[in-house]
């Protein structure tokens, strides 16, 4: 029927009565790291899969975004090597330049001390005693769920491999002059002193201030709106588009900068809307990266206002006081010099923050390293524009395109000590030296490093192929390399998946780092709201792995998981899943209780009940399903399929469609025990990447073998028996339909009934016995009253209710619910009919009523025929 692993068996473990998670999680998992299931060989002869860690920040600790991911990732690569791949997952962990030194330093100001008191080789100490002692938290909560990761290959992106790595791709791309320093505007934090990139920077709507003042004198007077006054100390220009007629005779005068003894000219250029505001604007190059363009265009000078801690230095009254101070007191000058026109206060606008420590971030104009993208941004979107590298969801694609064909040059120095320190030597007489791996720096006198390291993007940009040993020509770079897939969050495709791509072709020769592209979305609460501490919604997965078990919070993960799409979780859908294991559990030790085995070959189809052939048949098919889901990264689907497969199909119809078989024993139960046998040892295999732990403790009860982890993935048999299904689904009819008469009835659901059935004929015959047991429907006696008779699935059911409910107290309370259901239907249509209602009444209101006319009509239609079925008296 399907494949099975070659294992050494071992003792069957007896099942507790209750499956606790924290008993076996932890055991279960050193278990798998210590027989070096998760470890990959590069001189294996199995076609590879290989996928790498989005690697944390050492400063973290696993958040749900992480669980998530990591939950996906573990899935593909658990399943991939019961497939028979030879699977690496690569672990390892971001050094996060600006977290970590912010980390370091925070510890230094508790003694009272700076870094510039130790000095930068002490310090840098300092953070390395920091991370072998309390870095990597994540590692031990990434055990925690489970994560098949390669642990004896885990790396770091400042450990010496790594380190050549960052060396050699830089002397490689300076050669080919495609890093070069220039003086340029980036995204600056006066709190960390350094350069960011712009994932670092995070935007949101702040109350500010919009002036507009007046610039010139007389008739050469021009009106200018600014958010940040403090900048016009910077000014060298104001520029106009060169179609506004009103201020043509303008263009090419010098005007007078107010609060300064300089005058400035007014510059004709398109960037200017001329339907914006007053059609003209103030031009600050050294601190606006518009205003630089506008100033490289004409030849503007750019003056600097404020030192690396946003304090003003310009000579004068303003000198000295931080931005804000300094914006306050400038238009406060320029209101008693009259030059104010207007103010709006507050002015809701976009305002970058440091996403490390919250500073608003000041555009600077700084002397800086930077990468020349355009070729390398060419040959990555020509990678997935040929198809070497799929996106997925293809949707996604134009997002990469739009980000690709338009990205500026990349800056890449930050001015921190923690991180690679930029491998090039400055001589004294402006001399510059590129040094390159193995390579000796120049030395002597007036020979000096560069003091800026390089931004963490570009180390973990080497990713895919710096952990497997390059630039040296490894045999894990030869079996690994490319990645099979990258699974991450649509919201860094464009900082980290871009510079993988472009590195990757750079470095390899033109392979790109993976094959496949698969982008999930962000996890978000159960109304579809960002997790934040400041919103109070934001959760730790490690409480929620310690109430419910990690198997839980994996399979809500899962289930939510539809490409590219965002993610609600709520606490009840975790508790949910809990259940969802806890029935697995249960079933199964009913199963082993009752003859369920894998032993021996599956006996012939003949001498199969329709139930065992009509379960095998609904078997293949979801492996099927489940196989192309998985290619096609639906984790949601296949987690549905997997869940409605087990609890519906296996649990709630073919085991107790089987008890009846199980409780005569013979001949029949033996077939149908080695059926359940199978249908449980696949369906384990199945739900195994993505429910590991409870799978793992089942499947080894069930089989008596080493582990799941390494059992073979299932495969479609071929088996199908459309008849089987067919009759099946007739049962499922007739049950599904008596029970909820049955419970419109008000019956208890133990509650026996005396029945007649008549089934001789058809299908459903073979079925009686179990049918009569599912429904608790007694034989009909002497004495026997049919009082309600139901046409089902092309057979009649007579039921005696005569003993079993109070016929008129019955009729009473459907009598009154109906007239209520008819009140609210009443009131309903006399609202949707009233014109002047539907003329002042919201759409959402509205809507809400023809929602209760349908209710209350439905619920009319239900009662009627309940009244309908009700015994006569």
């Amino acid at each position: 029927m399907t494949e099975k692993t070659q294992q050494t068996p071992a003792s069957t473990p007896e099942l507790p009565t209750q499956y606790a998670p924290a008993e076996v999680e932890g055991k279960l998992y050193e278990r798998w790291v210590e027989r070096g299931y998760f470890e990959a060989d590069e001189h294996s002869k199995k076609p590879p899969f290989t996928v790498v860690i989005p690697p944390p920040n050492v400063t973290g600790s696993l958040h749900l975004g992480h669980a998530f991911e990591h939950t996906l990732i573990d899935a593909l690569t658990r399943r991939a090597r019961m497939q028979g791949h030879e699977t690496l997952w690569q672990p390892g962990m971001d050094h996060a330049g600006i977290a970590t030194q912010n980390v370091v330093e925070r510890e230094l100001a508790k003694e009272g001390k700076s870094r510039h008191d130790l000095g930068r080789e002490a310090f840098v100490e300092r953070v390395w005693k920091w991370k072998n002692e309390s870095g990597g938290q994540i590692s031990g909560q990434m055990r925690r769920l489970g994560d098949g990761v390669a642990w004896s290959r885990e790396r770091f992106t400042m450990d010496e491999g790594l380190s050549q790595a960052v060396q050699t791709i830089f002397k490689k791309l300076y050669d080919d002059e495609l890093i070069y320093r220039a003086e340029r505007i980036i995204n600056w934090c006066p709190r960390c002193l350094t350069a960011i990139s712009d994932i670092e920077v995070e935007y949101q709507d702040d109350d500010g201030e919009l002036v507009s003042m007046t610039y010139g004198e007389g008739e050469e007077t021009i009106v200018v709106a600014t958010t940040r006054a403090e900048t016009m100390l910077g000014d060298t220009a104001v520029a106009v588009h060169p179609d506004d007629e009103r201020y043509r005779h303008l263009v090419g005068k010098q005007i007078k900068l107010p609060l300064t003894d300089r005058t400035i000219p007014v510059v004709a250029d398109t960037h200017v809307d001329p339907e914006f505001g007053t059609g003209a604007v103030k031009v600050t190059p050294a601190h606006d990266p518009n205003d630089f363009e506008i100033g490289r265009r004409h030849d503007l000078p750019s003056i600097a206002v404020m030192n690396e801690r946003a304090v003003i230095t310009v000579p004068g009254p303003f000198e000295g006081l931080d931005r804000l101070e300094a914006r306050s007191a400038i238009v406060a000058a320029l209101r008693a010099e009259g030059r104010i026109v207007a103010e709006k206060r507050p002015y809701v606008h976009s305002v970058g923050h440091c996403s490390r420590c919250k500073t608003t971030v000041e555009p600077r104009l700084s002397m800086q390293w930077w990468v020349k993208v355009g070729p390398l941004a060419q040959a990555a979107g020509d990678a997935v524009r040929d198809g070497r590298v799929k996106i997925h969801p293809q949707e996604m694609e134009k997002r990469y395109f739009d980000w690709v064909d338009n990205l500026h040059d990349w800056c890449i120095s930050r001015q921190l000590w923690w991180g690679h320190r930029i491998p090039v030597w400055y001589g004294p007489n402006g001399e510059i030296v590129c040094v390159g791996p193995g390579e000796e720096p120049p030395s002597g006198e007036g020979w000096h490093q560069e003091t800026d390291v390089l931004d963490t993007w570009f180390s973990s940009g080497l990713w895919p192929f710096s952990t497997l040993g390059w630039p040296e020509q490894t045999d894990s770079l030869a079996k690994f390399y490319p990645n099979s897939v990258l699974v991450t969050g649509y919201d860094i495709l464009f900082f980290w998946v871009a510079r993988m791509m472009m590195f990757g072709l750079y470095a390899m020769d033109g392979t790109p780092p993976f094959h496949t592209v698969a982008l999930h979305g962000m996890v978000r609460d159960q109304f579809g709201k960002k997790m934040s501490k400041s919103f109070g919604n934001a959760v730790n997965p490690i409480d929620w792995m310690d109430k419910y078990g990690s198997d839980a919070l994996r399979f809500t993960l899962a289930r939510g998981a539809n490409p590219g799409v965002d993610v609600p979780i709520g606490e009840d859908w975790v508790q949910g899943s809990r259940n969802f294991a806890n029935k697995i559990w249960n079933a199964t030790r009913f199963a082993l209780m009752n003859g369920a085995t894998i032993e021996g070959e599956l006996p012939p189809a003949e001498s199969m009940s329709s139930v065992d052939r009509w379960i095998l048949s609904r078997l293949n098919k979801t492996v099927a399903e489940v196989d192309a889901l998985y290619d096609d990264f639906q984790f949601a689907k296949l987690s549905d399929a997997l869940f409605h497969f087990a609890w519906d199909e296996v649990f709630d119809w073919y085991v107790e469609l089987s008890k009846t078989t199980f409780f005569a024993g013979g001949e029949q139960a033996r077939v149908s025990g080695r059926v359940l046998g199978e249908v449980l040892d696949v369906m384990l295999r199945l739900l195994h990447p993505v429910v590991p732990f409870v799978t793992e403790t089942l499947w080894t009860a069930l089989t008596g073998r080493e582990s799941v982890v390494v059992a073979d993935w299932p495969k479609d048999s071929g088996f199908r028996d459309e008849a089987a299904e067919r009759e099946i689904e007739l049962v499922q009819q007739l049950v599904t339909e008596v029970r909820r008469f049955r419970s419109d009835q008000g019956l208890q659901p133990g509650q026996k009934v005396p029945a007649e059935l008549t089934l001789a004929g058809t299908a459903l015959a073979p079925h009686e016995a179990a049918v009569r047991q599912l429904l608790r429907l007694q034989p009909a006696g002497e004495g026997f009253h049919a009082t309600a008779s139901l046409p089902v699935a092309g057979v009649t059911v007579a039921l005696d209710l005569s003993g079993t409910i109070d016929v008129e107290a019955e009729r009473k309370r459907l009598t009154k619910d109906l007239a209520a259901a008819e009140k609210e239907k009443a009131q309903a249509t006399g609202k949707l009919g009233n014109e002047a209602f539907l003329a002042k009444a919201p759409d959402q209101v509205v809507d809400k009523i023809r929602g209760r006319l349908a209710k209350a009509e439905a619920d009319i239609e239900r009662i009627t025929g309940q009244l309908a079925k009700l015994p006569q008296s």
